[in-house]
């Protein structure tokens, strides 16, 4: 393994941030440098992303959650909460099912315990189609914008922009890759059942990749469930201040 990339800010509890499909660490600055005051937080950019190198033409989620429990082995970091920004959030769970009560929460930030659909399944089929025919920079330029409301794209504008320029730090095969990781994706309702520690659920109200009537069937399971009103898939963007108080009182609760 030639390394995971990563940075990280302040000290004490380990929180582990792991971002989305097409997005990269730096997505978490804000987040990184506000939560630092209470928590060691760490922001990895997943195989394929940012500048951690996809080893080979193709992972799992499996084989991401065995290289990230390596990772934390080589730092020192041991009984962390790790949230996951929606692919961020497949991970974090197949951590959860090979970990288990070495992990001390989770969270899952637009994101779902649930597999694919059988038309989302057709969806990445097409998604990597996509991607072979034109590339990373054009893939970014058309995959981030609807993931945020119509009418907040213009007020929000610049953290697009912001978003689009990270995704494209994104490369051709960790793309293709992790389409296909999340097409071919588990179901892990019953691993976030079973696991004993806290849960963190936050979901977006007008969420198209994660639709909201499939978050609140978690809410049995998850111990700390919040919806954002007239949000979509980047509450992390859309709702900055609100959420990062909502991840700093979860993560202080379960500490």
């Amino acid at each position: 393994m030639s390394g995971i990339n990563f940075f990280e800010k302040g000290e004490g509890q380990p929180l582990i941030l792991i971002h989305g499909f097409c997005e990269v660490s730096q997505m978490w600055n804000d987040f990184a440098e506000k939560l630092s005051s209470n928590f060691r937080v760490i922001c990895p950019d997943l195989p394929g992303f940012g500048k951690s190198p996809l080893e080979h033409e193709s992972i799992t989620l499996e084989e991401t959650a065995v290289i990230l429990e390596e990772w934390m082995e080589k730092f020192n970091i041991h009984q962390p909460i790790v949230i996951g920004h929606s692919l961020g959030g497949y991970v974090t769970l197949a951590l959860t099912e090979l970990m288990g009560k070495n992990l001390k929460a989770i969270g899952l930030f637009h994101s779902t315990a649930f597999p694919d659909s059988e038309e989302k399944k057709d969806m990445r089929n097409r998604t990597v189609q996509f991607l072979k025919k034109n590339g990373v920079d054009k893939f970014a330029t058309s995959f981030v914008p609807p993931l945020i409301p119509e009418n907040k794209r213009e007020e929000l504008k610049e953290e697009v922009q912001k978003a689009i320029a990270q995704g494209k730090q994104s490369t051709l095969e960790g793309l293709i890759a992790y389409t296909y990781a999340m097409r071919d994706r588990r179901d892990r309702f019953e691993v976030l059942r079973n696991f004993t520690g806290s849960k963190l659920m936050i979901a977006g109200e007008l969420d198209g990749a994660v639709p909201l009537e499939a978050s609140r069937k978690h809410k049995e399971v998850i111990t700390h469930y919040f919806e954002l009103a007239e949000t979509g898939h980047m509450g992390l963007i859309e709702r900055k201040a609100e959420t990062i108080d909502i991840l700093n009182d979860f993560c202080l609760s379960v500490i």
